[in-house]
């Protein structure tokens, strides 16, 4: 008898559910690491309690969509598998899912996809890949295509960062035209996700006229989600998060729509690479626009 089980995921799961994620992933970018890669490192605390509370976020927004995969042979139902998923209006975006490399193979991944999937409702969807051969598997089967995606990282070369104007910082009553901005350019606004966002990250704006967009930036200057309405607009918001940026700094989530990116990181003398695919299906890939990892 099959000892995992599939279920909706609850709040005492979540410090489970992040330990599963740490191990998962740790051990995937160890698989995938190229000899030019730094090595892999575990999550360390702060990041573990981001996890949890972003992760607490998506479950008091849309439980439905947080389901768990449990051995019940071990003590409390040890979580082995996670997939977070979300309903924003008509779009579906997977934050995060994984197994642990232990269950692998034995159809755990397939039974949370498709209770995520099931949220989804004919939804068109989109999230962030990893290369992991199995987990893309499952996403082509589902009907997702996969979109090579680049990273740019290093050190920002400060003599080359120009005069930006127009841009100033936001606040919540920027919300509706962002959500406005959101539903152009990927179908749907984020929504209740700008207002966590904004609890915890620098937002910064551009209002002029018919060329609106933002960026969200990290303690460390990251730029984490950008949309604009036009490209050179989001090349004024890119360059103010690299101003902002503290050693070294990462670009990433750029598909080849958004080749505008690749510009302003290579002026900026950051290196790029490869690093996963956007996964999208019943939509086009969104541009001009960075994806978040977690909030698509």
């Amino acid at each position: 008898m099959d000892a995992v089980r599939v279920r909706p995921m609850r709040k005492d799961d979540l410090p489970s559910a992040e330990r599963a994620s740490a191990a998962t992933f740790l051990e995937a970018e160890r698989v995938t690491r190229r000899v030019s890669d730094p090595e892999p490192e575990p999550r360390s605390a702060e990041a573990s309690r981001q996890w949890i509370a972003r992760m607490g976020f998506f479950l008091r927004i849309d439980p439905r969509g947080c389901w768990v995969a449990v051995d019940t042979e071990e003590a409390a139902d040890t979580v082995v598998g996670f997939a977070i998923s979300q309903n924003r209006g008509g779009l579906w975006y997977l934050a995060t899912y994984g197994v642990l490399p232990g269950h692998q193979g034995r159809g755990v991944g397939r039974r949370l996809m498709d209770a995520a999937l099931a949220h989804a409702d004919g939804r068109p969807g989109i999230f962030s890949s990893s290369v992991h051969p199995g987990a893309t598997r499952r996403y082509r089967l589902a009907g997702f295509s996969l979109h090579p995606q680049m990273r740019m990282i290093g050190t920002v070369d400060r003599s080359t960062l120009p005069v930006v104007d127009g841009l100033r910082e936001g606040g919540a009553d920027d919300i509706g035209w962002m959500d406005q901005l959101d539903r152009r350019l990927r179908g749907a606004g984020h929504g209740p996700d700008h207002a966590y966002l904004l609890g915890i990250q620098r937002l910064v704006v551009s209002r002029d006229g018919d060329r609106p967009g933002y960026v969200y930036m990290d303690i460390h200057g990251h730029a984490t989600l950008l949309a604009a309405a036009r490209p050179d607009t989001a090349q004024n918001l890119l360059w103010e998060a690299l101003a902002t940026s503290r050693g070294t700094t990462l670009v990433n989530c750029i598909t080849s729509p958004n080749e505008w990116a690749v510009d302003v990181g290579l002026a900026a003398r950051l290196d790029i690479g490869q690093e996963g695919y956007i996964a999208v299906r019943d939509m086009p890939v969104p541009a001009p626009y960075l994806a978040s990892g977690h909030f698509l």
